[in-house]
């Protein structure tokens, strides 16, 4: 089974990404289903599946579900560009081709889907830890340091909503970091973050927005430590009490 969803995977990649090159993709979302590169792409999917499955036909149908379902995945995303946002849309297009290529691998090599399993303890710990780190935290953060107001500082140069989204993402390494027994990567992303930070820093006219950065760089690393630690003493405690 690993070795087939490797290779559905892999010929879905190669097929997807690798070989469709951004004049495609523009002529596609210019003349959507009339584009000659839709017909192209599609035919670069079949031959990239028959391909990587090392031309073994037992697959037929399989691939047939694949290259047709593709097809009309990619007609419906070409048609809802202009009405859904492209980063939910990208996400959607790539979870529906996901799901066929769960569906053909469970033709071939039968598989047991449990959704109680969703709902065990541990994973519901986990979803719970990584909810509370991304928009929990944020909403935290947000409500700690809004009684300072810095946004005169390069407000015109900095991206829409750049700092919650790289909030998020340090809170997730440092989370991973630590539940997978690697500090010294926390260490390492405290000391990136400083070098990027430095140029900031050195132009601030006072100490405000140092003392700002601080506080936020401090919140955010304290709060993914915490985090962190209390899911793995947490997680210890579930472990210690299926045992008995």
């Amino acid at each position: 089974m690993l070795s087939l969803i490797i290779k559905l995977i892999l010929a879905h990649i190669i097929g997807d990404f690798l070989l469709q090159p951004q004049k495609w993709v523009t002529h596609k979302e210019t003349h959507k289903h009339k584009s000659k590169f839709l017909y192209w792409h599609i035919l670069v999917h079949l031959c990239t599946l028959i391909f990587v499955l090392q031309f073994d036909f037992k697959y037929w149908a399989g691939i047939s579900i694949i290259v047709i379902s593709h097809y009309i995945i990619d007609v419906i995303k070409l048609h809802l560009k202009t009405k859904i946002n492209d980063r939910l849309l990208f996400s959607l297009d790539q979870l529906a081709h996901l799901v066929i290529l769960a569906l053909v691998l469970k033709i071939y090599e039968p598989f047991k889907f449990n959704i109680d399993k969703l709902f065990d303890t541990k994973i519901l710990l986990f979803i719970t830890c990584v909810l509370c780190i991304t928009k929990v935290s944020s909403i935290v953060m947000k409500t700690i340091i809004s009684k300072w107001d810095l946004k005169a500082y390069n407000e015109e140069t900095s991206l829409e909503h750049a700092g919650s989204y790289i909030g998020i993402l340090e809170r997730l390494f440092v989370f991973m970091f630590i539940i997978t027994n690697h500090w010294e990567g926390v260490g390492f992303l405290i000391a990136a973050k400083s070098v990027f930070r430095f140029g900031d820093l050195s132009k601030a006219k006072d100490r405000k927005l140092t003392e700002y950065i601080l506080i936020g760089t401090l919140l955010s690393f304290g709060l993914a430590i915490l985090f962190g630690v209390g899911y793995e003493y947490i997680l210890k405690l579930i472990i210690a009490s299926t045992k008995k």
